[in-house]
């Protein structure tokens, strides 16, 4: 590990190194199972001690790793970490709502359950993931992908402004009118321009919507899946919704109805009026489940819908992104992660793509080319369960890696090493010429580097 000279950062604001007592968790990801050692974790506070923590680290001759909740730390593995300081952002938050003009002013550490939260006395949300503690600054890097989604496309569609630093520690405000070239690539395009201090963003006048879930035991997997599949095909894009199969172990913490069982389970957002919404439903609501929360909720409410585990947890994962799911491909799935399948996945999982996440924006990431993305999970509760949990993961995309689109999404991809397989070739040329704009010397790790 390179060794610096602390007094080098003195007024850059809180800043730990190996063998302080905060270093090791300052250290650690939303994915634990990611071991990050960094020459220092910084946590700065302000604008102020984030430009003086990247001055510093540039004169030190270091790299620069920001991240705020680390949920994307998988895509950084192998990168320059040891002689990096991580710029951890998850003290620099808040949120100014703006109700007349109906947008959000998000500073660069912020997680997405505090904008709800303060969007929500005002009737508006946002196109946010879900889970609300995700940060929107990496969520908007990596693409951004809603339960409004087919409605309303990407979350990069809503961004208005970005403000960041610079390499060399330069405040820049960019958006379609300053620094666009800049702005284009931040929309999708990754962490490898600078680090996000504040975002503003264009809000959705929806105070409550139509959300919740349909829960069957596993072994109804078959009709469920196969149905779910059917009615994707002709459903409006006013629902935005997902499969899995999951796998739940018998912990305590965990209600009744998950805890130690395998289950199918269909949730999602319906954007329409109550009889419209259960017009929509209702055949997926035919096939008998046994829990059934589909129902008007607040807006703020919805990141509840999706049950991601609310605390940091050791994962591993794999995705890709399928042109169709017809029946077949629905039985590959189900051979690999159904009922009667002895198998380490936490869930393996059908997000229902197209509608405007199709439609072409000006952004590094345009558009979602496909009609559905595939994601596949597994815990990793000691080190000794990560390469059965590798195995699972890459087993459930190569069974369905007929329909793949040999593309990826970047929110949920987690190998560094395809980042150009993200882009088509005009974007990743026009990314690559960006970033020796504003990084020549390489300054930033992030996950899907530009390199």
């Amino acid at each position: 590990m390179t060794i610096i000279d602390p007094t080098e950062f003195r007024g850059a604001g809180p800043i730990h190194f190996p063998g302080d007592p905060d270093y090791d968790r300052a250290a650690t990801p939303w994915n634990c199972a990611i071991v990050q050692t960094p020459v220092a974790v910084a946590t700065p506070r302000s604008v102020e001690e984030v430009i003086d923590v990247v001055r510093a680290a540039v004169a030190a001759g270091l790299r620069i790793a920001p991240q705020s909740t680390g949920h994307g730390s998988d895509a950084v593995v192998g990168s320059d970490m040891d002689r990096a300081i991580l710029l951890r952002m998850s003290e620099f938050s808040g949120v100014t709502i703006d109700p007349d003009l109906g947008t959000a002013r998000i500073l660069g550490g912020t997680l997405w359950q505090a904008v709800l939260d303060a969007a929500a006395p005002f009737g508006l949300t946002a196109l946010h993931g879900s889970t609300g503690d995700v940060a929107v600054a990496g969520f908007i890097l990596g693409g951004g992908l809603s339960f409004y989604g087919r409605r309303h496309g990407l979350a990069t569609s809503s961004v208005l402004s970005i403000d960041l630093v610079t390499a060399g520690g330069r405040l820049v405000h960019a958006s379609p009118t300053s620094h666009s070239d800049l702005f284009w690539a931040l929309l999708g395009g990754g962490g490898s321009f600078g680090v996000i201090v504040s975002i503003e963003i264009a809000l959705l006048p929806i105070a409550d919507v139509v959300a919740g879930m349909l829960l069957w035991d596993l072994a109804d997997a078959p009709r469920v899946a196969h149905a779910w599949a059917q009615w994707t095909r002709t459903v409006p894009d006013d629902s935005t919704t997902t499969l899995r199969m999951m796998r739940f172990p018998p912990l305590p913490e965990l209600p009744p109805f998950l805890s130690g069982r395998s289950l199918v389970v269909i949730d999602g957002a319906v954007l329409a009026d109550d009889a419209t919404a259960a017009d929509r439903l209702a055949p997926l609501r035919e096939l008998g489940p046994e829990i059934d929360t589909f129902g008007r909720i607040p807006s703020h409410q919805v990141t509840a819908v999706h049950m991601d585990p609310p605390d940091p947890t050791p994962t591993t994962v794999d995705h890709s992104l399928l042109s169709a799911f017809p029946e077949d491909a629905v039985d590959a799935l189900l051979d690999i992660a159904g009922p009667g399948v002895d198998t380490p996945l936490m869930f393996a999982e059908i997000r229902h793509l197209g509608g405007a996440l199709a439609e072409p924006a000006d952004a590094a990431l345009p558009c979602l080319d496909a009609d559905y993305a595939l994601i596949a999970v597994s815990a990793i509760p000691v080190p000794e369960a990560a390469g059965p949990g590798d195995a699972a993961v890459h087993a459930v995309v190569d069974a369905l890696a007929s329909w793949s689109t040999g593309a990826f999404f970047p929110n949920f991809h987690g190998r560094p090493e395809d980042t150009a397989a993200c882009f088509d070739q005009s974007s990743w040329d026009r990314l690559r010429r960006t970033r020796q704009v504003y990084d020549p010397a390489g300054i930033w790790v992030a996950g899907h580097a530009v390199k």
